[in-house]
């Protein structure tokens, strides 16, 4: 490691919902900082206003918070380096674009948006860049009267880049080693836009000098900017300054063709955002993990996996141990198929993990959507530790859960009635008897031991009756031991289910 302290940024825009490749971006930065003990920012990167989206920055600080990504600056938190957000930095940018202006590496161009729509058309494969630049209406082909006279008269005009002919630019990426690009191949990009906003390219670069970014980790399909934002590292005269970069692999679509996207999950069923958004201008909502009922553990934990291993066969980290462990030489440079059922697995296994004071929330959350208001604590923690290992997703708590706070409002009699006899109901009769004969409380090994005895002593084999029986506790065949369920309901309600079932039992089907 170098000896310069380790600053890492996440720049999201605020123009939508969170993809979870963002939230990986988001996860690798935090853990290397964490690693190294350095610190983590967050800056909105908000200058086109014509893509801002009211809400947005509020929504991607949402999902960070419930991540447990906290950044350590901010345009919440504040900072040292602040303001966090480009649109209060505006006046920072011209200076800078105006000095490589100056210095030759850029210059004003003032062809109207229909003047390049022309050229678009017209010439096929058209970029503004040293092949065309020189028959266009900017300050390398317009004499300098000309170029003042427009300046002067308030002409509207971009601020660009000039690309140098015929170089090879090179770097070191921490993913994937030597990069080199042909300057040839690279167009002016705008850094400076007719409105005095910047583009990503000059602002992100401004930005990063000014907040002494030591490590930019960032997604692949960044990497063709690569070659403008070098140039502008150097032509400022900060290339001694300019941070390392990674350019972390894509996440793909299940069958591995392309990158992941948000059509992706709403053709296969599936979140790719971190949290529900909700898109005002189009009334579109899509579906985010958290409200599918993922864990934030296991959220992290399957991001952490696309792309990255330790090299050993654990697959369950905690957030601590993902900081220890975490390593840049561990991230492929290969793409990583994004596979849903494996997501689902993190979180039946983090589900399973945690602690029943950690569910009790979600769980009487969700109990309480579906009209179960719970008031026994003891009780929740007991029933989220008998059935947790049932669920996979959060909500799964109310099916696995929810008979232990209210009866059964259906049956599943076809599973009952075919082989539904007299002699069942006189066994249950007598179990009813049995339970009614202690006024203890009903504990579960004693009461099996209890009800199988008095099986034998009617002469019935437990298929015939210890299925009826946890239809009569939960409604249908699923649950936890059936003894289990019996001891946490108590004996009087389970009196009362066996009352209640009966009558529904020997109703005509």
């Amino acid at each position: 490691m170098t000896d310069k302290k380790v600053r890492v940024r996440f720049a999201p825009s605020p123009t939508g919902g969170l993809h979870l490749g963002g939230v990986r971006t988001v996860l690798f930065n935090y853990l290397f900082a964490k690693k190294h003990h350095g610190d983590f920012v967050l800056r909105i990167e908000d200058t086109d206003q014509t893509r801002y989206v009211e809400g947005a920055e509020e929504y991607i600080l949402d999902c960070l918070k419930w991540c447990g990504l906290q950044p350590d600056e901010s345009p919440v938190v504040g900072g040292p380096y602040a303001p966090y957000r480009q649109s209060e930095r505006k006046a920072l940018y011209r200076e800078y674009a105006e000095r490589l202006v100056m210095q030759g590496h850029a210059y004003y161009a003032f062809d109207t948006p229909e003047e390049l729509d022309k050229n678009r058309k017209e010439i096929p494969n058209f970029q503004y860049g040293q092949v065309y630049r020189d028959g266009l209406r900017n300050s390398l082909s317009l004499p300098q009267h000309e170029v003042d006279a427009l300046l002067d008269a308030g002409t509207p005009h971009v601020i660009r880049i000039k690309m140098p002919a015929d170089e090879t630019i090179s770097f070191n990426d921490l993913i994937r080693g030597h990069v080199s690009f042909e300057t040839n191949q690279v167009d002016d990009k705008v850094l400076l836009k007719a409105d005095g906003i910047p583009t990503y390219h000059l602002a992100v670069v401004v930005d990063d000098y000014l907040m002494k970014i030591s490590h930019a980790f960032r997604g692949e399909e960044w990497l063709p900017s690569a070659p403008v934002h070098l140039l502008l590292w150097d032509y400022l005269g900060w290339k001694a300054d300019m941070p390392k970069w990674a350019h972390l692999p894509l996440i793909l679509k299940p069958d591995g063709h392309g990158k992941l996207s948000k059509r992706d999950g709403a053709r296969l069923g599936f979140p790719v955002y971190a949290m529900n958004w909700f898109d005002a201008k189009t009334g579109e909502l899509t579906p985010g993990f958290r409200e599918l009922g993922f864990l934030p553990e296991a959220f992290l934990n399957l991001l952490a996996t696309l792309g990255w291993n330790d090299g050993t066969d654990q697959e369950l980290f905690t957030l601590d141990e993902l900081i220890e462990k975490f390593s840049l030489e561990r991230v492929s440079k290969a793409g990583a198929k994004f596979d849903f059922e494996k997501a689902k697995w993190f979180n039946a296994e983090w589900i399973k993990k945690s602690e029943a004071q950690s569910l009790k929330s979600d769980v009487s959350t969700i109990l309480a959507e579906k009209g179960i208001v719970v008031t026994d604590d003891a009780k929740l923690l007991s029933v989220i530790n008998l059935v947790k290992e049932r669920c996979v997703l959060l909500p799964d708590f109310y099916q696995q859960a929810g008979f232990f706070f209210e009866q059964p409002k259906t049956y599943d009699l076809n599973a009952v009635q075919p082989k539904w006899t007299d002699a069942k109901v006189d066994f249950f009769n007598a179990l009813t008897a049995l339970l009614n004969s202690s006024a203890a409380d009903l504990e579960a090994h004693s009461f099996e031991e209890a009800f199988k005895a008095l099986m034998e002593e009617k002469a019935l084999k437990a298929g015939d009756v210890m299925l009826p029986f946890r239809i009569m506790l939960v409604g249908g065949k699923f649950g936890p031991h059936v003894f289990d369920i019996a001891a946490i309901l108590g004996r009087q309600e389970t009196i009362s289910r066996i009352a209640k079932a009966l009558d529904a039992f020997s109703s005509p089907a």
